[in-house]
């Protein structure tokens, strides 16, 4: 089963679909062209026939009364409207609650309190940082739509622009200007440019090469490439900016340690061997956070990205069938075929990645 269900993901795309539009109304047809490959990504199945199976869900909303049939492949999405006020937009600083962060769901949505719908409707199509009471800011992300919460009536969903959510290199502490947990807090350009800067790592802030140790020039160079001044949806979504801080979170975590085989080769320079694997790839939605990674040396690494190998939700180690050496691959990593991971919860692989990873690969 993967990590997020078919029905989940549908419930989601309607309630998208209708914010984009406008409109409460829609067709089965707008459903499969605008949203069916981002189904497809958080779900990690493409199935025999989704577009049946979106026909099935279709039923089952109707079912429970969520959506009206209109006849010829339309429908009607029977939230109440939301309303929300025109405000002007700006950043914000978004204090999750602790139970909020257990939820582990804040890399696609949030809940929001429903006396800050005006802040809501502030912070649409722009970035946000994220703070908890025990890391302070850890991360930044773009909030694409604030919709109703499928789940539970009269609640509110912020949602998070796909492949915009970026775990910080380090952690900031949070600003004064802050109210408290569960809070949006508007702030200004310089604000949330400050907290950047302060948070995001270049690539020599992790074990730096050799040639970066014995050269400031080349630390400083490196580090104004991250913090030159360039608008912040480019620079944010940037590979070279996000690959370093992802990097930095996972060897961290892991001790600069390889997870399946316990190698911790550092090269004279200070540089790890080890690098940092997504679980649930990047192209298909993966977030650059902790929790969606794992240290692997450079040949797991390969072998875990084409499904050769994965991870059990205990931390069991899984090698395909179709590796056709399995006695070399069972003397390469920890005879009890156990992965190593960190002991803190909050930065071991999550099970909705985990599951994404064995459910693409075909690792039952």
């Amino acid at each position: 089963m993967a990590g997020i269900s078919w029905s989940e993901s549908v419930a989601f795309a309607v309630r998208r679909l209708a914010a984009r539009n406008g409109s409460a109304e829609f067709s089965r047809r707008q459903l499969l062209d605008a949203e069916l490959p981002r189904i497809i990504d958080e779900t990690g199945s493409r199935g025999a026939t989704p577009d049946m199976t979106l026909s099935r869900l279709l039923q089952e909303m109707r079912d429970n009364g969520e959506v009206e049939f209109l006849g010829r492949g339309q429908y009607r999405l029977l939230d109440e409207a939301l309303a929300l006020p025109a405000t002007p937009k700006g950043k914000a600083i978004v204090c999750l609650t602790m139970p909020q962060v257990l939820d582990d769901a804040f890399d696609r949505y949030w809940s929001v309190p429903a006396e800050q719908l005006a802040e809501a409707a502030s912070i649409i199509g722009q970035w946000i940082i994220f703070a908890d009471g025990l890391r302070g800011c850890f991360a930044v992300a773009r909030v694409e739509q604030i919709v109703r919460d499928p789940a539970h009536t009269g609640a509110v969903l912020a949602l998070v622009e796909p492949g915009s959510f970026l775990e910080f290199g380090v952690d900031v502490p949070v600003p004064l200007v802050v109210t408290g947990a569960g809070t949006i807090t508007l702030v200004t350009d310089g604000e949330f440019d400050t907290i950047i800067a302060a948070a995001l790592v270049d690539e020599t802030s992790l074990l730096p090469r050799e040639e970066a140790v014995q050269s400031p020039l080349l630390r400083q160079e490196a580090r104004d490439f991250s913090f030159a001044p360039v608008e912040r949806s480019v620079a944010l979504t940037s590979r070279k900016v996000r690959d370093p801080q992802f990097r930095k979170r996972v060897l961290d975590a892991y001790d600069r340690r390889c997870a399946f085989t316990g190698m911790q080769l550092i090269n004279g320079g200070g540089r790890a061997e080890a690098q940092a694997a997504h679980i649930m790839s990047v192209s298909a939605g993966g977030p650059d956070r902790v929790a969606n990674g794992i240290a692997l040396s450079g040949t797991v690494h390969w072998m875990f990205d084409r499904g050769l190998l994965s991870l059990s939700d205990s931390g069991d180690i899984l090698i395909a069938e179709k590796l056709g050496d399995a006695a070399a691959i069972n003397r390469l990593i920890h005879p009890d075929r156990r992965a190593w991971l960190p002991d803190a919860e909050i930065v071991r692989p999550h099970q909705r990645f985990l599951a994404w990873h064995r459910e693409y690969h075909g690792l039952g």
